[in-house]
C-alpha cells in the first residue's frame, strides 16, 4: 500500500490510475496543494539554478510521503532531475508516464490531409539510480 504523489501539470486519466493501482500498487492518490502546483507548474525560464525555486516543494514532500511511496514526476527538465534525484535519495519511487502516439489522417472536402495525433497511455516507468 502506497501513495502515489502528483508532480505534474496535468490530471491523471482513468486508465493512468487503474495503472497505478494494478502495477505499482498505490491505494492513494495525493495532489499537490495549490501553491505548490503554481510552483511547478511555472518553473522560471530565466532562473539559473532551481533548488531554491523547489525547496518549498521538497519540503512539503519530505513531510507528506512515506518510503516506498511512488512519485510522479513530469515537467521542466531540470526541475524532473532534481527531483528525482532527491526522492530516490529518500527512498522514494520517481516514475513518469510513458505514452503510444497514435496519428490519425483525415482526408478534408478541399482534398488536403489533416493528421491529428493521440497519445495512449502506455505504463509508469521508473527513473533509474
Amino acid at each position: 500500500m502506497s501513495a502515489f504523489f502528483l508532480l505534474f501539470s496535468h490530471t491523471l486519466t482513468d486508465e493512468q490510475s487503474a495503472n497505478a493501482r494494478e502495477t505499482l500498487g498505490v491505494t492513494e492518490f495525493i495532489a499537490l496543494p495549490p501553491e505548490l502546483q503554481a510552483l511547478w507548474s511555472d518553473v522560471p525560464p530565466d532562473a539559473e539554478y532551481l533548488a531554491d525555486h523547489l525547496q518549498p516543494l521538497l519540503h512539503w514532500l519530505s513531510q507528506e510521503a512515506r518510503p516506498g511511496d511512488v512519485v510522479l514526476i513530469q515537467g521542466d527538465f531540470g526541475a524532473v532531475y532534481l527531483t528525482a534525484k532527491w526522492v530516490l535519495q529518500r527512498r522514494l519511487i520517481p516514475v513518469y508516464a510513458t505514452t503510444r502516439r497514435e496519428v490519425v489522417e483525415i482526408a478534408l472536402p478541399d482534398g488536403s490531409i489533416q493528421k491529428q495525433s493521440r497519445f495512449r497511455h502506455v505504463r509508469f516507468r521508473r527513473y533509474e539510480p
